[in-house]
């Protein structure tokens, strides 16, 4: 009798372990064995049973495939779910702001790093007091005209980029779509302005930037930023001409052309047209805006009396002697004479976007 007492608790805990196991293995086991049939047999797990409508309908969706919508307009008609847009969300939301944003923010602390360990680039015998013509007026107009655009387009551009992330908190939804509005209104109608005016600039500097071997001495001489050797140069130096084909000309393009075909989608784009020319677009924004940032600086914090070219039209001799050495000696060679300073002004900081008047 206590023989069987003691079984009984035994077999009891045997048949719990092998049901427990039993269960394992079949909840293992069924679901393979219907894949395996579904696979094999070209159908479903469960025999000729027909798919299901409404997973199919998603699946075509999704797909974009053709049907019959109540939504009508020029990429939307018939297509109830677009994976090109779908894929653009993504690419704009992930890579797009995270690398985007890394690439601005370290180009800004670059730029201070530098500055503080350098220091501004100063005039080394001081000011002559005598100046010569460095811009034409119209020139003048145009890189200003370019430059303002440039740092508007930038403003709202970067707004709709990361205004979710940054400017939310900031201003609230509500705020922030005001705001978002009148950005992208803003730069829908002065992005083609802007795009005519980098033309001009590059029909009008074009003649100036041709590279030559001075810009390779340039180059090797580290452009004068560091130490206190200035290399000969012309009218515009090696850096400036990379800034010209890099960023005014390349990028430039880039960023007119796709936004001319984003502005004005009259000439057939389809959906995943408009996706490329965002994607291009948005890139080439962001690295011009980097590369501008750079010129930027040069142009006024970083070198002082460079940014008289660009606002009065004439530069320091002792300036023009120390950066554009070579230019200075053709333009006195043509009989150009400098002329006393009438201004008190003190020289400092700033070129624009267009071309440096470093």
């Amino acid at each position: 009798m206590s023989e069987a007492k003691s079984a009984n608790p035994q077999r009891r805990w045997r048949a719990t372990l092998w049901s427990i196991l039993a269960i394992l293995a079949l909840s293992v086991v069924l679901p393979s064995i219907g894949y395996v049939m579904a696979q094999s047999g070209g159908g479903t797990a469960f025999g000729d049973r027909d798919a299901n409508p409404r997973a199919e309908m998603w699946r075509d969706a999704r797909e974009g495939e053709g049907g019959f919508t109540t939504q009508t307009g020029p990429y939307v008609t018939n297509t109830m779910i677009s994976n090109v847009g779908e894929n653009w969300r993504q690419f704009r939301t992930g890579p797009l702001m995270e690398y985007g944003g890394y690439f601005l923010a370290a180009v800004v602390i670059l730029i201070a790093l530098f500055f503080l360990i350098f220091g501004r680039s100063k005039l080394e015998h001081g000011r002559s007091g005598m100046t010569i013509p460095r811009w034409k007026g119209y020139e003048r107009v145009l890189h200003w005209f370019v430059a303002i655009s440039f740092i508007v387009l930038a403003i709202t551009g970067l707004s709709l980029l990361f205004g979710r992330e940054v400017l939310i908190p900031l201003f609230g939804a509500a705020g922030f779509a005001g705001f978002a509005q009148l950005s992208m209104t803003v730069h829908n109608y002065l992005g083609p302005a802007f795009s005519v005016g980098v033309l001009l600039m590059i029909l009008l500097w074009a003649r100036h930037n041709i590279p030559n071997r001075t810009d390779i001495e340039w180059f090797k001489a580290g452009g004068g930023m560091v130490g206190k050797k200035h290399p000969s140069a012309g009218k515009l130096n090696g850096g400036e001409k990379v800034w010209f084909w890099g960023g005014v000309f390349l990028l430039g393009i880039l960023v007119s052309a796709s936004g001319v075909i984003l502005d004005f989608p009259i000439w057939g784009q389809t959906r995943e047209d408009m996706a490329l020319a965002q994607g291009v677009h948005a890139i080439a924004a962001i690295l011009w805006i980097g590369f501008f940032l750079g010129h930027a600086y040069i142009g006024t914090l970083g070198t002082e009396g460079a940014l008289e070219g660009m606002t009065r039209g004439r530069v320091d001799v002792n300036w023009a002697k120390q950066h554009h050495d070579l230019w200075y000696e053709d333009e006195i060679a043509r009989g150009v004479k400098p002329e006393a300073e009438q201004s008190s002004s003190s020289g400092g900081a700033g070129a624009g976007v267009g071309q440096p008047s470093h």
